[in-house]
């Protein structure tokens, strides 16, 4: 047999299985779509009563480009292991694109549910600025001192490039059995 015979067999079979089949009348693809870039809401400003519950102070930290803080007692190789992204991430928290105000709520529910869930290892991406005015990282700032001022947070580092770089965090939170409650 030849290949031209191959070739015909093929197309009769395939014009076989086709049967009744009708072709589509669109002659292209349909067009790739950009998806829309988070834009944060336009709240109103003032509003920013702070609760009984607000467990946070604006203390003066400086943030470097990459993201580090251990508690006393935190092995080596398990920051080692967290900042490579070795540790099984059993939740996720996108902040980027909110205020503080509504970045600071989302951040306490849901380190609240990761400790419900005895979750421990958690990454939490807050953006790298580029939205905000002057282009600075506002929420990774105000991350880095959230984070340290709770006591469930062992430890957390910035993120390998893979999974968001230097917008992104992961964040070793405290066993539950072990807190001092």
């Amino acid at each position: 047999m030849s290949k031209n015979s191959d070739k015909s067999d093929d197309k009769a079979l395939f014009h076989e299985q086709l049967g009744d089949a009708v072709p589509l009348n669109e002659s292209r693809a349909e067009p790739y779509r950009r998806r829309l870039t988070p834009r944060p809401l336009n709240l109103p400003v003032g509003d920013e009563e702070e609760s009984s519950q607000d467990h946070y102070s604006d203390h003066e930290i400086e943030t470097g480009e990459v993201l580090y803080f251990a508690r006393p007692g935190v092995q080596n190789r398990l920051m080692h292991d967290l900042q490579r992204g070795y540790l099984e991430i059993g939740g996720e928290l996108d902040l980027h694109g909110l205020t503080v105000r509504y970045a600071r709520a989302d951040l306490d529910g849901f380190l609240k549910q990761c400790h419900e869930r005895r979750i421990r290892c958690v990454r939490i991406i807050h953006g790298k600025g580029y939205g905000s005015e002057g282009r600075q990282p506002i929420l990774k700032h105000k991350l880095n001192i959230w984070l340290r001022q709770r006591d469930d947070v062992l430890a957390f580092t910035s993120a390998p490039r893979r999974d968001g770089g230097t917008g992104a965090a992961y964040v070793l939170l405290r066993n539950p059995d072990k807190s001092s409650r």
